[in-house]
C-alpha cells in the first residue's frame, strides 16, 4: 500500500509541475513587456527570473517523468537521480541570475533610471498574484522531493521579487526616489541566494554519494548490536542516497554462530527500515572470527613486508587456508 501511495503522489507531483509551468510562462510574457514599458529593474529582474522559473519548471517536469522510467542494463538504479540533478542545475541557474541582478542593481545605484511607477505597480501586483497561485500549486506536493523543492524555491524567490517591486513602486510614487528599485532588488537577491546555496549544497551532497543527515554510523552500529545480541561486529558501513526518500546501504556483519545468522539478518533489515527508513540494503554476514576480507588484507600486508619469494617457496606445498566467512543474500523489500 505504501508503494501505491508513493506512486500516486509521484504522479500528482508531475501534474503540479505542469500547472505551475503554465501559470509562470503566461505571466512571464506580460511582466517582460511591463518591465520595458515602465523601465523598472525590479520588474525586468522578476521577468528574467520568471524566464528561468519557466526553464526550471520545464526541467523539473522532464526530470520527474524521466525518473519514472524503469532500470535497464546500464542504469541499474533507474533514472530516479535525474530529479536531484535537475534540482542541482536549478540551483546553479538561480545563482547566475542573482549575480546578474546584483551587478545591475549596483550599476543603477550610480546611474539612476526613471521608472514609470503606475505600470510597475500594476504589473507587480499581477505578478504577485501569479506567483501565489504557482506557490499554492507546488506547496501541496511532497516536501521531501528535491526536484519540487528546487522548483518551489524559484517560485518563492519570484514572489519576493514581486513584493519588492510593489514596495518600490509605492516609494517612487510618493517620494520619486528611484534608487529604491535597485536597493530592494539587491536585498531580495541576497535573501534568495542563501536558499539557493542550501539547495546546491544538499543536492551536491547526494550527487557525491553522501550519507543522509539522519543516519549516524555509530548509533546505527550500537543499535544493531542491541537489536541482535548475536552480532559481534559491524563494519564497512557504506550509506548513500539515490534521492532523499531512497537511501541505500551496504555493510559487513559478523555473528557468533551460523544458526544465528538468519535471525540476525532479519532483525537487522527490520531495524534499518524502522529506525532509518532504509528499505533496500546489501549485508555481508561473516560467521565467527574476523571479516574474511579484513584477514585477506592483513595477510597481504605481511607478505608485502617480507620477502615475497621466500614466503611463496615456504608455502608452495601447503594447501590454502579455507575461507572463514559466509555471505548471505540480503532480501530486497
Amino acid at each position: 500500500m505504501d508503494h501505491c501511495g508513493h506512486n500516486h503522489s509521484h504522479h500528482d507531483n508531475g501534474k503540479r509541475l505542469i500547472a505551475a509551468l503554465v501559470v509562470i510562462a503566461v505571466f512571464m510574457v506580460i511582466e517582460t513587456a511591463g518591465g520595458f514599458l515602465a523601465g523598472s529593474l525590479a520588474l525586468l529582474a522578476d521577468a528574467t527570473h520568471m524566464l528561468t522559473d519557466a526553464f526550471a519548471l520545464a526541467l523539473a517536469a522532464s526530470a520527474h517523468w524521466l525518473s519514472k522510467r524503469p532500470a535497464d542494463g546500464r542504469l541499474h538504479f533507474g533514472y530516479r537521480r535525474a530529479q536531484v540533478l535537475a534540482a542541482f542545475l536549478n540551483g546553479i541557474a538561480l545563482v547566475g541570475l542573482l549575480l546578474w541582478i546584483g551587478l545591475e542593481a549596483i550599476h543603477r545605484l550610480f546611474v539612476p533610471v526613471d521608472v514609470n511607477w503606475q505600470i510597475m505597480l500594476g504589473v507587480a501586483i499581477l505578478g504577485l498574484a501569479a506567483n501565489i497561485v504557482a506557490f499554492v500549486i507546488l506547496n501541496g506536493a511532497q516536501s521531501n522531493d528535491l526536484n519540487i523543492r528546487g522548483a518551489l524555491l524559484h517560485v518563492v524567490s519570484d514572489m519576493l521579487g514581486s513584493v519588492a517591486a510593489v514596495i518600490a513602486a509605492g516609494v517612487i510614487a510618493f517620494t520619486a526616489w528611484s534608487r529604491i528599485d535597485p536597493i530592494l532588488s539587491f536585498l531580495v537577491a541576497i535573501l534568495i541566494g542563501r536558499s539557493a546555496y542550501r539547495l546546491i549544497r544538499e543536492t551536491g551532497h547526494i550527487l557525491l554519494e553522501g550519507a543522509p543527515d539522519n543516519v549516524d554510523v555509530e548509533t546505527l552500529v550500537s543499535g544493531l548490536k542491541e537489536t541482535a545480541p548475536s552480532i559481534r561486529d559491524v563494519h564497512h558501513v557504506r550509506i548513500w542516497q539515490l534521492t532523499p526518500e531512497h537511501p541505500r546501504l551496504t555493510m559487513h556483519m559478523c555473528v557468533d554462530r551460523a544458526d544465528a545468522a538468519s535471525n540476525a539478518l532479519e532483525k537487522t533489515k527490520a531495524y534499518l527500515e524502522d529506525r532509518f527508513g532504509i528499505r533496500q540494503s546489501t549485508i555481508q554476514v561473516e560467521i565467527g572470527g574476523r571479516c574474511s576480507e579484513c584477514i585477506d588484507k592483513s595477510v597481504e600486508a605481511v607478505i608485502g613486508a617480507n620477502d615475497l619469494s621466500g614466503v611463496q617457496s615456504a608455502n608452495s606445498n601447503q594447501d590454502p587456508e579455507p575461507a572463514r566467512g559466509a555471505v548471505f543474500a540480503s532480501p530486497t523489500k
